[in-house]
């Protein structure tokens, strides 16, 4: 019997739907069983075997509106999808979704458990993870050989800008030694010196071409407001810069692509929502601007930069733009993400554009009665283990679900912000998330548990002078790890942070050492020391 697409896609929803009905059955009710240890195993399968392009779907899982942010939770050709639910009553519940071509499988699996077990089920969640995890100090020994490497290629004829970057980077290895600079603290920085030369050599001699061709509102269009809002600032901040723009490319050390992977993200329609689709809408803007301007293949786009917050970010540039230096919020070392090449973009919040610096400060240390804070969407896998773990255990550890969306649930989320010595910051969907911001912003010591984020600025800020860095598979000692930290060593992290708050603020007219020149200064910093002559062997 002949199976038309429409008849498979429907045969497959179908089996999803049911999968799914079934899950949340066994999510409220629970499975009977006469044996408290009893335990049983369900499985629900199907396979459809057929030259089938999977549809294209989106989730919208909630927005935190103040407790976490907006996450689109996508499915896409050969993309494989695994949700992790975690019930309650001492029950796990796993749906594994798995599309891909030729073969479409479902399939779902319930354990139940005793009560002596449910952690170790839980944690079998963040064992069973494809990818091994990179530490904070296996990042730091690949930002020293990436700097080392000049993996950069050669460019097809000399420039004098080239020579000028060469320059620079000499400068800065060899700048002379500072202890401490007006406005800056040398203990949040991996070297100081070095961080203050660069910074003063971009201020004065970079220059940057900002490309005007391509149309709204997928090129020129910032969006200020929401969780992508830092592609959005930076694009308004760069575009109306008089004191690093130049009119003349020939005269500029960088060119600046000005796309928004949001509006790209979302405004093609439905022919375009699969990432390959998307990936080739913006490379024929790369080939525009190739085929009209020689600077792009000078140097096979080495010189040239994005900067993009959407998630998507990554998987749609790294194949067209892999020479250039990509400023992404989505800084999975796993993924792709190149340390001392790409750059860590801070993920932030913002909800008015005209007031991008409300609700800043926090209470002082001995006011901070909250020893651990996290409310948000149960989005991704570990979320659900975090809350399962800790929610209503201990009466320090203020770990939630989602708050309410109210103005008083907003304040509420807040005041406990500026109340807790620590903010955890728990991957969604993806390992990046605005609550490392807002805990900086509410001069909360960050706890980030995300395996394999590289955090912002890595390449100049010491991190791990002002944030704590828990490994997912730690999760259950979060308290302990946490409890060990000595007064002094809190204070002390506590005071960094309210240091290092500067470098992550918007301001509408940037100011020094603010968010907008931090992340210029990266790419600025990543091109310095990937550039390469004529001449040089």
């Amino acid at each position: 019997m002949r199976f038309h697409h429409a008849d498979i896609r429907k045969l497959l929803f179908g089996i999803i739907f049911t999968v799914g009905f079934i899950v949340l059955l066994v999510q409220y009710f629970g499975i009977p069983c006469r044996n408290a240890s009893c335990s049983s195993t369900v499985k629900v399968s199907g396979i459809v075997d057929s030259q089938v392009s999977v549809v294209k779907t989106e989730i919208k899982l909630g927005d935190d509106d103040g407790n976490g942010y907006e996450e689109e939770y996508e499915k896409g050709q050969r993309k494989d999808v695994s949700l992790s639910i975690v019930a309650i009553s001492n029950v796990k519940v796993e749906l594994n979704v798995s599309l891909e071509k030729p073969k479409m499988a479902v399939e779902s699996s319930v354990f139940v458990s005793g009560k002596e077990s449910r952690e170790g089920n839980l944690l079998s969640i963040l064992r069973h993870k494809q990818v091994s995890s990179v530490s904070v100090s296996q990042m730091n020994t690949l930002l020293m050989q990436s700097l080392s490497s000049f993996q950069s290629p050669k460019p097809r004829w000399s420039s004098a800008r080239d020579s000028e970057m060469l320059s620079a980077r000499s400068e800065i290895e060899n700048a002379s030694v500072v202890h401490e600079l007006i406005g800056l603290n040398a203990s949040i920085y991996r070297n100081i010196s070095k961080f203050q030369r660069s910074y003063d050599l971009m201020e004065r001699k970079l220059k940057v071409y900002v490309y005007k061709e391509g149309a709204k509102p997928i090129f020129h269009k910032p969006y200020p407001r929401g969780i992508y809002a830092s592609e959005g600032w930076f694009m308004k901040l760069m575009e109306s810069s008089k004191k690093f723009v130049v009119k003349d490319p020939r005269k500029a050390h960088l060119f600046y692509i000005p796309v928004s992977i949001k509006a790209l993200r979302t405004s093609l329609g439905q022919d375009f929502q699969t990432p390959k689709n998307l990936a080739d809408h913006l490379k024929e803007y790369v080939d525009l601007i190739a085929r009209k301007y020689k600077f792009w293949n000078r140097t096979g786009g080495a010189d040239h930069f994005l900067v993009a917050c959407h998630d998507w970010g990554n998987k749609l540039t790294k194949k067209h733009m892999r020479n250039s230096v990509r400023a992404l919020c989505n800084s999975n070392v796993a993924q792709g993400f190149r340390i001392g090449v790409d750059t860590a973009l801070p993920v932030t919040y913002i909800r008015s554009s005209q007031s991008p610096l409300e609700y800043l400060g926090g209470k002082a240390p001995s006011e901070r009665k909250i020893l651990a804070f996290f409310a948000g969407s149960m989005h991704g896998y570990l979320r659900p283990v975090l809350v399962q773990l800790w929610e209503n255990k201990e009466p320090d550890m203020k770990i939630l679900g989602p708050m309410p969306r109210s103005p008083e649930g907003k304040k509420l989320y807040r005041e406990y912000m500026k109340s807790s010595r620590y903010c955890i910051c728990a991957r969604g969907y993806e390992v990046h998330t605005p609550r490392v911001v807002e805990a900086i912003m509410n001069e909360c010591v960050p706890v980030i548990i995300a395996d394999n984020y590289v955090p912002p600025f890595f390449e100049v800020l010491d991190w791990e002078e002002f944030a704590v860095f828990v490994k997912e598979e730690d999760i259950m000692n979060l308290r302990n790890i946490l409890l060990s930290i000595p007064e002094e060593r809190y204070l002390g992290m506590q005071a960094r942070v309210k240091m290092v708050q500067q470098h992550f603020l918007w301001h509408k007219k940037p100011v020094k050492f603010d968010l907008f020149h931090m992340v210029l200064h990266s790419i600025w910093y990543s091109r310095v020391y990937r550039v390469k002559t004529r001449s040089r062997h």
